[in-house]
């Protein structure tokens, strides 16, 4: 991200850009500098944006070929058209193959495959920058100095409660912030109370409550969670998958743990922000392995046979979760 900055401040740019990965928020940012940057504003005639699948190769190249109108630079934008991931020899070639120079290129994707031969090309012609999941000491500056912009101030202990429910998604933490500044007007210290007033819990929080449950085998809570989600449109078997993801984590994180792995090792490999494997740590104590296994595997069997239509997909749910809650 640096790199594009630097290019932005010295007006030096490069022939292609990527910006891949899955943090939108941050893709959006770099995508709309870039462009702010490459093009006079207003100026339509000398930049071109496509999207989606379907997109034709050699309409871009013929489009690269053409000299810009009384500017310095053609800009294209392509996004998520799926040539980083699957192939797309024509515009591998051509960006191969010395591309004007007069055309900038941007492609915003969600998913690459690096040894796909365009994104050779990109690397070699451009820059190829991902935006990953930031890391948490990223998101508590980026945070605090958003809050501090408006005048307010947090304690470190309710900035994790926050976090606990936005998760680490930047564009709904965003989101979540806006609300959040909106709700304390007036105030310059916010509060536990203000975050659970009006802060919007992830259905992922609500699942980890769901298998909290389940280990502690308070079974009626569990289900209670489970028909909340139905009542806000959870489709049962995406219920279902999350579950079984968190009892994938819990199996991950305990096997690491026994081990010895340290708490930023084991966040990185299991997927989960640093702030939250204690809390993780805390529930994989109510399930031995064995148990982690065999959750996991029904979980598995469960959506197979509703998908073969042996089973209701509300039921299978529901089987799954009386069965592993009960004392």
């Amino acid at each position: 991200m640096k790199t594009i900055d630097e290019d932005i401040k010295s007006g030096q740019f490069k022939t292609v850009y990527l910006l891949y990965g899955d943090e939108a928020y941050l893709k959006k940012q770099y995508k709309d500098k870039l462009v702010k940057a490459l093009v006079a504003e207003g100026d339509t005639m000398n930049f071109s944006a496509y999207e989606g699948k379907g997109i034709n190769p050699k309409e871009i190249i013929d489009l690269a070929e053409t000299l810009p109108f009384f500017a310095d630079r053609r800009v294209i934008l392509v996004e998520n058209s799926g040539f980083l991931k699957n192939s797309c020899e024509d515009l591998a070639d051509y960006m191969s193959d010395a591309p004007a120079e007069s055309t900038c290129f941007l492609f915003v994707e969600e998913e690459v495959d690096k040894r796909n031969k365009l994104y050779k090309a990109v690397s070699k012609a451009g820059r190829a920058i991902e935006f990953g999941t930031q890391n948490e000491d990223l998101l508590v500056r980026w945070i605090v100095g958003r809050l501090k912009k408006e005048n307010k101030n947090i304690t470190r202990d309710v900035l994790q409660h926050f976090m606990s429910k936005t998760g680490t998604d930047m564009g709904n933490i965003d989101r979540e912030l806006e609300k959040l500044i909106c709700y304390t007007m007036g105030r310059d210290v916010i509060t536990a109370e203000d975050v659970d007033a009006i802060t919007t819990e992830q259905v992922t929080n609500k699942i980890f409550d769901m298998v909290n449950a389940i280990a502690d085998h308070e079974q009626k809570k569990a289900l209670d969670l489970y028909y909340d989600l139905l009542t806000l449109k959870e489709p049962p078997m995406r219920i279902m998958y999350l579950i079984t993801r968190q009892f994938q984590i819990l199996l991950n994180l305990k096997d690491m743990s026994s081990k010895g792995f340290d708490q930023g090792t084991i966040a990185s490999k299991v997927g989960i922000p640093p702030f939250a494997v204690r809390k993780n740590q805390a529930q994989a104590k109510g399930f031995s392995l064995e148990q982690l296994k065999t959750a996991i595997k029904e979980g598995v069997d469960l959506e197979e046979s509703v998908k073969t239509g042996r089973l209701n997909d509300q039921m299978a749910v529901e089987l799954f979760i009386v069965r592993y809650s009960k004392k």
